[in-house]
């Protein structure tokens, strides 16, 4: 039952026409999983919150960088460094103090999926991560909840419904029947790398909102089986079939997925298995002290090396192909990023290029920084 409070925040929503107070009541007993409070998230926050969904968990375990300011507009300037989820709930808690919010601050994991995930009655993922994308899909599949899922990559943006509850008792497409198996690594920039619209993340976030908030009060026709494209340069937009694969190895007719996996590993994204591929800091830092100052390759974006470098070169990764005269397989190069993983990229590449004397920074700048330059500034 709503109080005559609630009927007094809600009553711009309840006097809509196939919503009601039976719409009304349906959200304030639902519960929804937000994956992330990034650009994506925090649009799905505010609107969930503010429709009043009576239940919302948040999964988030980073801290406000000015770098998120662009499109996070949650936070603001003199929050950099404090934690990202701790901000957002009690943001929803003034919003909405209708609304209990369960913060769960961690990494989404194969090994704390499940357990979260199995508790809410619908999921909305704002990851940035394909790794996080499967995991999220596959423990959605295994449990039987609806996900309303989103991407964001410079101006454009993608939207749609998947693994939803039908009429007829089955379940709609899922991310696997779209994307059965994630592209290289090397190909797939992040927003870091390539950049992303601001105002992009609110309209594609908001659009997810809309979609979980339809399915939760029973409203309209859903995204099931369809992708929402959409262009904000040139204002664009498109639908995609999406059509359930009897091969798809989580939900299709002999599954080969009924446990979650390591997500790392299928994305290609695991830990250098070469430890000799490897050099930490310290080791560098020694190196540099000593006057044996190996060549630097820094495969991060140009307006990082501005910020704080390594006095390397710099070549942004996915330019190495067309430097490659630039480099010298005759000497040792030791290639950093920002935390490693680019630089890893980089490696792999540079190996089947031909090149065999080859380090990866460990932890790339951002060690760097925690253990030999505590000044150094980085985004």
């Amino acid at each position: 039952m709503l109080n005559k409070e609630e009927l007094i925040r809600y009553n711009r929503q309840i006097i809509l026409p196939d919503f009601g107070i039976e719409g009304q009541e349906k959200l304030k007993s639902s519960s929804v999983l937000v994956i992330g409070a990034g650009g994506l998230g925090i649009p799905n926050l505010s609107y969930l919150a503010a429709a009043g969904v009576g239940r919302i968990g948040l999964v988030e375990f980073d801290e406000i960088s000015l770098s998120n300011l662009q499109r996070q507009v949650m936070y603001k300037t003199n929050q950099a460094g404090e934690s990202k989820g701790k901000s957002a709930v009690n943001v929803i808690q003034e919003l909405n103090p209708n609304v209990l919010v369960d913060y769960f601050e961690t990494r989404l994991d194969a090994e704390n999926a499940l357990e979260i995930i199995g508790d809410f009655d619908l999921v909305v993922d704002g990851s940035d991560n394909l790794p996080t994308r499967y995991l999220v899909n596959d423990a959605c599949v295994l449990l039987g909840k609806p996900l309303v899922y989103a991407a964001v990559f410079r101006y454009e943006g993608q939207v749609s419904v998947f693994n939803a509850l039908r009429k007829d008792g089955s379940r709609g497409p899922n991310y696997r029947d779209l994307f059965p198996t994630p592209p290289p690594p090397e190909m797939v920039p992040s927003c870091n790398e390539g950049g992303v619209f601001g105002a992009l993340t609110g309209i594609i976030g908001a659009m997810q909102a809309n979609e979980a908030i339809k399915l939760l009060a029973g409203l309209g026709i859903r995204l099931d089986g369809r992708l929402f494209l959409f262009d904000s340069q040139y204002f664009t937009a498109r639908f995609l079939n999406v059509k359930s694969n009897p091969d798809n190895p989580v939900s299709g007719d002999h599954p080969t997925i009924t446990q979650l996996i390591d997500y790392e590993a299928f994305c290609g994204l695991s830990e250098v298995e070469n430890e000799a591929d490897e050099i930490t800091v310290q080791e560098l830092y020694q190196m540099i002290k000593s006057g044996k100052t190996p060549f630097i390759l820094d495969v991060r974006e140009p307006y990082e090396y501005a910020i704080s470098n390594l006095n390397g070169l710099n070549i942004p990764l996915f330019e190495l192909g067309l430097e490659l005269e630039r480099l010298s397989q005759n000497e040792t190069i030791v290639i950093h990023c920002k935390s490693g993983q680019r630089s890893q990229k980089a490696l792999e590449f540079l190996k089947k290029e031909g090149f065999s004397k080859l380090k990866n920074l460990k932890g790339g700048i951002l060690a760097w920084q925690k253990e030999i330059d505590h000044s150094m500034e980085i985004y």
